[in-house]
């Protein structure tokens, strides 16, 4: 007789589900609750059926952090996390075949000079830092700078291609921060894998440990192993020199990425070690440097200090850091925008949707497209316009519908 199988079992119940889904995010119950802002008691409550099946933003929260779909949290096949959590933006279909179009053959065009492309380049960072609708000015760019440095990479020689490949690493860079919080996941990975492909062959220390900068960000966002994250961190770090400006931005920057890696997952004690690092190279690089691209420096270090307050599940200790964070010091609009969303996180961890509304309308003013494609203000505000203190509905209604947030 053939070898029978029994069927698998399909957890029956919203908390059995919702268990599964934590476990396969290898997120412990106080990591999961810190990052939608609840209690690892909260969780547990959830798990084991004496908390109910929350509202349809708290599933979304939920359904982001395990990167599952609602479905798998409510058994209904009909319901997908990314109809509610992600919104396209019109050049994502442009972007998408820029990075899926090859040119096999060189054909005749002679190749953009390294110097141009250098050029090009640092005028597309200049507009993703600006003030405006930062993605839709680059997004016109993106396309013939993909093309134009990938020629230019496979037709120079010699310095002028090591050149061409580290203005290619940096263009893969902008593709990436494009396509984050797009729905997208495979072309965020396919672009932080290409830049650090990039470069490797041009052997660039600085332009590899910017790739791994970016690449860190792909892996934490995917709730992948702290470990692996920081390796590649700690192998970026060690190519680069102590006595060079430029080198010393990237390496604080590295020590950055994985205190933020180690805050992600609530290992306190390594995250605030590689923290002082990065605050000790900001130090040494002086209170007025920015890395002008990259955006290294003081600035910078206070913030995500922010942030890794929120990661850890402590949203007081983080508006201590609120309270004294001058985001004019940092001089790039997204930057200031992400970290005033930040601030709202905190201040929504503890149930102050007063002052989480009003910060979201702040950074909503100083970066629009910051706002509109943040997948914390996203969640929050359809909630907080149903849910939240009366005198902040209306704000939190009008807010979500110029973000295009259903609510």
């Amino acid at each position: 007789m053939p070898e029978q199988h029994s069927p698998a079992l399909v957890p029956e119940t919203f908390a059995q589900r919702a268990r599964m889904a934590r476990d396969r995010a290898g997120l412990p119950r106080p990591v999961a609750g810190g990052l939608v802002g609840r209690s690892a008691e909260w969780v547990k409550g959830i798990e084991t059926g004496t908390i109910g099946m929350p509202r349809l933003p708290m599933l979304i929260r939920l359904a982001t952090v395990y990167e599952c779909d609602i479905a798998d949290l409510t058994g209904d096949d009909r319901i997908a996390a990314a109809t509610y959590t992600k919104t396209a933006h019109p050049a994502l279909p442009a972007i998408k075949r820029a990075l899926t179009t090859y040119r096999l053959a060189p054909g005749d065009t002679e190749p953009e000079s390294a110097e141009a492309l250098s050029a090009r380049v640092r005028q597309a960072w200049t507009l993703w830092h600006g003030t405006g609708d930062h993605r839709s000015r680059v997004a016109a760019l993106l396309p013939s700078l993909l093309a134009d440095t990938q020629h230019s990479a496979r037709v120079l020689e010699g310095t002028d291609r090591r050149r061409a490949l580290i203005a290619q690493a940096a263009t893969y860079h902008l593709a990436q921060l494009f396509l984050s919080f797009q729905p997208a996941p495979d072309l965020v990975m396919l672009t932080g894998d290409r830049s650090m492909t990039a470069a490797q062959d041009a052997d660039s220390p600085r332009a590899m440990a910017g790739a791994a900068w970016y690449v860190n960000h792909v892996h934490r966002d995917a709730n992948d192993a702290a470990e692996a994250r920081v390796e590649l961190a700690e192998q970026a770090s060690a190519l680069l020199r102590q006595d060079d400006e430029e080198d010393v931005a990237r390496w604080g920057l590295l020590q950055l990425a994985v205190a933020l890696s180690y805050a992600k997952v609530g290992r306190a004690g390594l995250a605030w070690r590689y923290w002082d690092r990065a605050n000790d190279a900001a130090h040494r690089l002086g209170p007025d440097y920015a890395h002008p691209w990259l955006i290294f420096g003081q600035g910078i270090v206070d913030a995500y200090a922010l942030t890794m307050h929120n990661d850890l599940m402590q949203p007081g200790k983080a508006l201590e850091v609120a309270l004294s964070l001058d985001v004019g010091r940092i001089p790039s609009a997204t930057r200031r925008s992400y970290h005033l969303i930040e601030t709202a996180r905190a201040h929504g961890m503890k149930d102050e949707g007063v002052a989480a509304v009003a910060l979201l309308q702040k950074a909503h003013r100083e970066s629009p497209e910051t706002a509109r494609f943040n997948m914390h203000a996203r969640m929050v505000l359809p909630e907080l316009a149903k849910t939240g203190p009366r005198m902040v509905r209306e704000d939190a209604h009008a807010l979500a519908l110029d973000l295009g947030v259903p609510v």
